[in-house]
C-alpha cells in the first residue's frame, strides 16, 4: 500500500475549508490545507453568522473569540419608495443561547485559522490544486506551491471546499445544475453617518410603474462605528454589458460571486445610491474595497464520489437572502469532518460516510429553493409565523430524522427526538463547579456524549451500568454524563457493587447517602457518582428543571448527542440490559464494533 502522506488534504481555506480542517484536529485525524490565495482576502463578503453557526463553534471551543469580533445583529428596518414599512426584530427563544450576528468573512477566516493554529496546522497558501487520482485506498492529488514546484500528496480522503468553480466538483465530473440571476450588484465596505439604531440592517426599495422593484439598497451592520456592508444594484456604466467579465465566470459557466478587473465602483456609485434611497440624508465615506457580484443558484447532484467530498458552494450556490450560504457550509464542513475522523481511526462503520451525502444534500436543496423564493418574494412571504421564520433563518431547524445514522423515534413522543438538534440548557449544579453550568458546557469539546438522566435512585444504578456498557462498546469514543432530577438521591442498594460492600453509583459505604427529596440529599450525590466498573461517571442536578423541560423527558432517559450536536437517538425508560441493547443496535450505524 502507498505510503500516505496526511490523512485528509482540504482544498480551499475559506470559512469551510478551515471549519473542516479544525473539526479533524480536534478529533484527532491529521490534515493539510492548501488555498491558491497568497494571503486572506480583506472582503466582507459573507457577513451574517446565524446562532447555530455559533452553536457549533461553541462546541468546537473557539466561540468566545467570534464573539469578540462580531456585533449583535438586532433586526432589519424596512423602507418603499421613501416610507418606513417597519422593523423586524430577530427574537429568538429563551434556551437558544446566542444570537444572529454580524462578522466580516476575513474576521471569520481569522478567528477559525487561529484556532486550526493550536492544533499546529497552517494554511498552505499560494498552493494549488491541479489534478488528482483516487484509487481503493486514497488519493493522489498533485499540487503547484507557492515558489511554483510541484508535489504529489497521498492522502486517504480529499476535500473540496474550493468554491463556486471548484477544481474537485469538476474533475469529478459532477453536475451543477441551475441558472444565473439576471440582475448584478455591486458590494462595498464603507462608513455612513445616519443615526439609524445601531444593531440593524436596513432594506430599501423603489418600484417602478408596474410595481417591480427596479431599486434597491441593503446595509448590514459591520464591526466599527457607523460601517456596513452596503449592497445595491450595478449602474449601467459597470453593467457586464459595457465592460468585460472578470474571474466570476471562470470559464465554466457559473457566473457566481466576486469579479476582480476593471469593473471596480467608487464611493460615488454608492453615495449616488444613498442618495436616492438612505432613509435619511447620510454621506459614504472611508471605504475598504468594493467589487461587482453575480448571483447563480445551483446543486450539484452528490456531495461525494468514493474517497473525495465536496462542501460548502463548492456543492450549492444561491442568493445571499437570509446569510444562509457560509453558514450551511461550516455545517456541511463539520459533519462531514467528524465522520471523517472516526473513519481514518478505524472506529467507524464502513458505511458511515456514506451519511454525508444522504444528510446534508437536502439541506442543500432546502436552502437553495428557500433562499431563491426569498429573493423573489421577500421573507416576509413565507407562510409560516414569526417564530418559525427566525428559528429556520437561524438554521435551528436543520434536522436529520431521516438520516441512516439515527434511530427511530418513539410514537407520541415529545421533544428532541433522533435526528433533531440537542438544545441547550441551564441550571445544572454539582460536582466541583460552585455556579450553574449549561449543557452546552459540557458537551463542548468532546464526541459523542451521552446523557442519562435520572429521576429516581434506582435509575442511578442502571445509569451506571449502561456508562459502563456504552465505554465498553465505543471503546472509549462515547462520554457518558448523568443529570439527576430535583430529589434524586441514593438509595445504598448494592446492585452491581454488592461485592464491595458499596453503591455502584455512589461509592460510598451502604446507607451512608440516602434517598430524600432535600436539596442537601441530592448535592452530597451529585459529584460522586461512578459507573458499574467504579469509575467516575461525571453528574449534575438539574436544579431548575430545564433539562426535564426542554427535553419533555417521561422518567428516565437517554440521549445519545453527535459531536456535530445532533441527537443520534432516544430512549426511554432506562433498563439493563434493554437500554444497552437499543444503544448497542444505534451506535452500530456509526461505530465498529
Amino acid at each position: 500500500m502507498p505510503v500516505v502522506d496526511t490523512d485528509v488534504l482540504i482544498v480551499g481555506a475559506g470559512p469551510v475549508g478551515l471549519t473542516a480542517a479544525a473539526e479533524l484536529r480536534r478529533h484527532g485525524a491529521d490534515c493539510r490545507i492548501v488555498d491558491r490565495l497568497p494571503a486572506r482576502l480583506p472582503y466582507a463578503k459573507a457577513v451574517g453568522i446565524q446562532p447555530r453557526t455559533l452553536e457549533i463553534w461553541d462546541r468546537m471551543g473557539m466561540v468566545r473569540d467570534a464573539l469578540d469580533a462580531a456585533v449583535p445583529m438586532r433586526g432589519q428596518l424596512l423602507y418603499a419608495d421613501g416610507a418606513e414599512q417597519g422593523r423586524i426584530d430577530f427574537r429568538l427563544p429563551p434556551d437558544v443561547p446566542y444570537g444572529f450576528a454580524a462578522l466580516p468573512q476575513y474576521e471569520t477566516e481569522r478567528v477559525v485559522e487561529e484556532h486550526l493554529a493550536r492544533f499546529g496546522t497552517r494554511i498552505e497558501r499560494g498552493t494549488e490544486l491541479v489534478s488528482f487520482e483516487q484509487d481503493t485506498d486514497g488519493v493522489l492529488s498533485r499540487i503547484v506551491t507557492v515558489d511554483g514546484g510541484e508535489e504529489e500528496v497521498r492522502s486517504r480522503f480529499l476535500v473540496g471546499c474550493d468554491g463556486a468553480h471548484s477544481i474537485v466538483r469538476k474533475t469529478l465530473g459532477l453536475t451543477f445544475e441551475g441558472a444565473a440571476f439576471p440582475e448584478e450588484y455591486m458590494l462595498a465596505d464603507v462608513e455612513v453617518d445616519w443615526s439609524l439604531p445601531p444593531g440593524y440592517g436596513v432594506r430599501a426599495t423603489h418600484h417602478g410603474d408596474d410595481g417591480s422593484v427596479d431599486d434597491l439598497l441593503v446595509c448590514i451592520p459591520l464591526p466599527g462605528r457607523g460601517r456596513y456592508r452596503v449592497s445595491t444594484l450595478v449602474p449601467p456604466e459597470l453593467s457586464a454589458a459595457r465592460q468585460p467579465v472578470g474571474d466570476a465566470d471562470r470559464g465554466d459557466g457559473v457566473a457566481h460571486g466576486l469579479e476582480t478587473g476593471q469593473r471596480v465602483p467608487g464611493v460615488e456609485h454608492i453615495q449616488a445610491v444613498l442618495d436616492r434611497l438612505s432613509p435619511e440624508p447620510t454621506t459614504a465615506s472611508a471605504m475598504r474595497w468594493s467589487s461587482v457580484f453575480r448571483i447563480s443558484h445551483r446543486l450539484v447532484d452528490k456531495y461525494a464520489n468514493g474517497r473525495v467530498f465536496i462542501a460548502g458552494d463548492a456543492a450549492h450556490i444561491h442568493p445571499p437572502t437570509g446569510a444562509q450560504g457560509m453558514n450551511t457550509g461550516i455545517q456541511d464542513a463539520c459533519n462531514l469532518a467528524w465522520k471523517l475522523a472516526l473513519t481514518v481511526r478505524g472506529a467507524a462503520h464502513p458505511r458511515l460516510l456514506d451519511s454525508y451525502d444522504s444528510e446534508r444534500r437536502p439541506v442543500g436543496e432546502e436552502v437553495v429553493g428557500r433562499t431563491v423564493r426569498h429573493a423573489a418574494e421577500g421573507v416576509q412571504a413565507d407562510p409560516d409565523d414569526f417564530t418559525t421564520v427566525m428559528l429556520r433563518e437561524a438554521q435551528l431547524l436543520v434536522a436529520y430524522p431521516d438520516s441512516p445514522l439515527v434511530g427511530p423515534g418513539t410514537p407520541g413522543m415529545q421533544g428532541p427526538g433522533p435526528g433533531d438538534r440537542a438544545p441547550d440548557c441551564g441550571g445544572l449544579t454539582g460536582g466541583v463547579a460552585a455556579v450553574p453550568l449549561r449543557l452546552y458546557d459540557l458537551l463542548r469539546d468532546r464526541g459523542h456524549v451521552l446523557l442519562l438522566h435520572a429521576d429516581s435512585a434506582a435509575a442511578l444504578d442502571v445509569c451506571g451500568e449502561i456508562a459502563s456498557g456504552v465505554r465498553h462498546l465505543t471503546d472509549g469514543h462515547a462520554t457518558a454524563l448523568v443529570l439527576l432530577a430535583p430529589g434524586t438521591g441514593a438509595d445504598g442498594g448494592t446492585g452491581t457493587g454488592a461485592d464491595t460492600g458499596t453503591s455502584p453509583v455512589t461509592g460510598a459505604e451502604p446507607g451512608s447517602v440516602t434517598a430524600g427529596t432535600g436539596a442537601g440529599d441530592v448535592a452530597e450525590t451529585v459529584g460522586y457518582v461512578t459507573d458499574a466498573d467504579g469509575r467516575h461517571l461525571p453528574a449534575f442536578l438539574d436544579s431548575r428543571g430545564e433539562f426535564a423541560r426542554g427535553y419533555r423527558t417521561a422518567g428516565s432517559t437517554a440521549f445519545l448527542v453527535r459531536p456535530d450536536g445532533y441527537l443520534g437517538a432516544r430512549l426511554a425508560p432506562l433498563a439493563v440490559p434493554g437500554t444497552v441493547a437499543a444503544l448497542s443496535e444505534q451506535l452500530a450505524r456509526v461505530f465498529r464494533l
